[in-house]
């Protein structure tokens, strides 16, 4: 997906989305604005007009990056892992480290929501969806009762991983730990001897 059509100076531009992702994800987009984001790239608002019209598409880019940081992370998790319940208690170690990262890409596309932005809404929502059917063909591969509604147990254990960021601290359970409780109800709903849960 193109995000722009604008040139950009490739010195400048990362140093520029990193800035957008830290300020989206620490105030807030709405109260975000251009010349918080000059102040902190040390560029002008006009040179950031030259990398893009809006501060939507701004929003844009960095949500994209997000995504794909937090689909290439889940990728490289899973890759060696064949055993469904394994494939998925990796992928949720990957999630939970993504969002914590301090690099602030992740939280972004979990703190804000496609209708904090409605007139770029479809775009960030068609990004969410394309991690968001990552996870489902993950989740699939696990065997829940039929009586359970699989779509709603994702969900829910999606909402938990993201709410993580509020209530973590550093030196309390690993994130490996926390990941095999999130787990925990649904291993017992299938009927999956639960692993061992380390600090």
């Amino acid at each position: 997906m193109t995000t722009t059509n604008a040139k950009r100076q490739p010195n400048r531009w990362p140093a520029l989305l990193d800035a957008a992702a830290s300020q989206f994800a620490e105030r807030g987009y709405h109260a975000t604005s251009m010349r918080d984001l000059a102040a902190a790239t040390s560029m002008t608002p006009g040179a950031i007009y030259f990398h893009v019209a809006s501060k939507q598409e701004l929003l844009l880019a960095v949500y994209e990056e997000g995504v794909q940081r937090i689909l290439d992370r889940v990728e490289r998790a899973m890759a060696a892992e064949r055993e469904p319940w394994a494939r998925l208690e990796k992928a949720v170690v990957a999630h939970l480290e993504s969002i914590l990262d301090a690099s602030a890409y992740a939280r972004v596309v979990i703190r804000i929501l496609p209708s904090d932005a409605p007139e770029i809404a479809a775009e960030l929502k068609e990004l969410r969806d394309r991690y968001e059917a990552r996870l489902s063909r993950c989740f699939s591969a696990i065997a829940l009762p039929r009586e359970r509604d699989a779509t709603i147990a994702r969900l829910a254990l999606l909402g938990a991983m993201n709410w993580m960021p509020v209530w973590y601290r550093e030196g309390s359970k690993s994130v490996q730990a926390i990941a095999r409780e999130l787990l925990a109800p649904l291993r017992a709903l299938a009927g999956v001897k639960p692993t061992r849960s380390r600090r």
